[in-house]
């Protein structure tokens, strides 16, 4: 795996348990982990990257996303849509989904994350169409070749139209075949060991598209394995009227009776939680994938982030699907979360640097990963990297722990390490040809979206 030796970094942001800001830094990597942060490192690497000028942050960690909806983004259709509209919408495009598309669209939104400092990904695949190939197994085979570390989730659906849920028929499987799958991934994939790649988690879509039997069912194998759970929850007003109409329950309850509470388990959007279910979260350790920008284009609510905080939810930061975001950016995610709750909360929001840290280490707890998330020897290699004298950063580099989320960065940052493997490199991917994957991403696209 090699070692690489950071020299000279002019200000590097740990976001560990101290909040330490170092200056005049080396930082040594080898075997994709952090061995030795200090002053003049007498070390010889193999690579030796000139940092006097550069920032040096933890990789961002994407706790929610949907990469293959990377290939429907920025449809005119579907624009002014609320969720459940603009899911049934969609469907009628996701249903042609196969290996090709999946692998193509994992690449292009993968690699657009990472040239935005994302270092770890969490993806929520859950639409299987019938005979369309492994898509799992391309989706990991895709983050490899990028050297993205990457949670893969077997999502899943058992409810369609003819049942009460929301998606097409041909995009659901039956409970046993869910089942079946999820264990083979699992077997197959899952690496618990301290810095892992691939790790695999048990995803059912939403209580609107699965049934009651499969969140047990998923819940009993997952924990069975060891593996973490996630689901979408109180999203939308809809959601909620949905279960108490079903179920006569509110999501969360709904959830709990079934047994998806837990410090295994973790919440995408989370808007619509009450101040009892917030404190039921906290006490059980449950977590929430905090998704800002998709939250706003589909009108969904503001996510009760500061309340969270303070009674002590765990709380990653997250993406949530291209086609709801029409970004990769978590860079940009973070700047939107701080301006969000700057206007929802006033002086109650979190600040810039307690967003990054939400982005960060807040990421990795709710991964339920304690290797990643800061930069501290004997965690994984996972940085990058800002050049403090770029044009639109004058007079921001002062304070380059609120930086990110205040001022913000426009373009690609100038290197992503990940597993100690430089990934990106002067803001371009250093394992794949930009040129190439977007013409090939394209030529799919156009096939897929049925354009000639």
């Amino acid at each position: 795996m090699g070692t690489l030796l950071l020299k000279g970094i002019q200000a590097l942001i740990t976001c560990d348990g101290e909040d330490r800001m170092l200056r005049d830094v080396d930082l040594l990597c080898a075997d994709g982990m952090i061995r030795q942060i200090g002053r003049d490192l007498p070390c010889q690497a193999e690579e030796t990257v000139d940092c006097r000028h550069l920032l040096c942050y933890p990789g961002l960690v994407n706790t929610h996303h949907h990469l293959y909806q990377c290939f429907s983004r920025n449809l005119p259709q579907v624009q002014n849509l609320e969720l459940f509209d603009w899911l049934k919408a969609l469907y009628e495009i996701w249903k042609n989904l196969d290996e090709e598309t999946v692998r193509l669209s994992s690449l292009t939104a993968m690699g657009e994350m990472m040239k935005y400092g994302c270092t770890t990904c969490f993806d929520h695949h859950y639409v299987f169409p019938k005979d369309a190939g492994d898509l799992i197994s391309v989706q990991l085979e895709a983050a490899a070749e990028l050297g993205m570390r990457m949670v893969s989730s077997r999502g899943s659906m058992d409810l369609s139209v003819k049942d009460g849920g929301l998606p097409p028929d041909s995009v659901v499987q039956t409970v046993d075949q869910i089942l079946a799958d999820s264990t083979r991934l699992i077997e197959t994939y899952h690496d618990p060991s301290p810095g892992s790649m691939r790790q695999i988690v048990l995803a059912p879509c939403s209580p609107f598209s699965v049934s009651g039997e499969l969140l047990r069912q998923s819940a009993i194998l997952g924990r069975q394995y060891g593996v973490r759970l996630h689901t979408h929850l109180c999203e939308t007003k809809d959601e909620e009227q949905y279960t108490l109409e079903r179920f006569g329950m509110r999501p969360l309850a709904y959830m709990e009776s079934l047994g998806w509470l837990g410090k295994d388990v973790w919440y995408a959007h989370g808007i619509h939680f009450n101040d009892q279910e917030l404190k039921l979260l906290a006490d059980t350790g449950t977590g929430v994938a905090h998704c800002p920008a998709s939250n706003m284009k589909l009108s969904s609510g503001v996510c009760r982030l500061p309340e969270m905080l303070r009674l002590g939810v765990p709380v990653g930061l997250a993406l949530d699907g291209s086609a709801s975001n029409d970004g990769n950016s978590l860079l940009e995610e973070l700047r939107t979360a701080y301006l969000l709750h700057r206007l929802h909360s006033s002086d109650q929001a979190p600040s810039g640097y307690q967003l990054l840290k939400i982005a960060t280490q807040g990421g990795a707890s709710v991964l339920g990963r304690t290797d990643i998330g800061s930069l501290e020897v004997g965690k994984c290699a996972d940085l990058f990297l800002v050049d403090s004298r770029r044009l639109e950063l004058v007079g921001s580099c002062f304070d380059p722990q609120n930086m990110l989320a205040t001022v913000g960065l426009r373009g690609p940052v100038d290197y992503t390490v990940v597993n100690g493997r430089v990934t990106v490199r002067h803001g371009r991917l250093a394992a794949v040809d930009e040129e190439s994957l977007a013409a090939a991403a394209n030529a799919c696209c156009r096939r897929y979206l049925k354009f000639q």
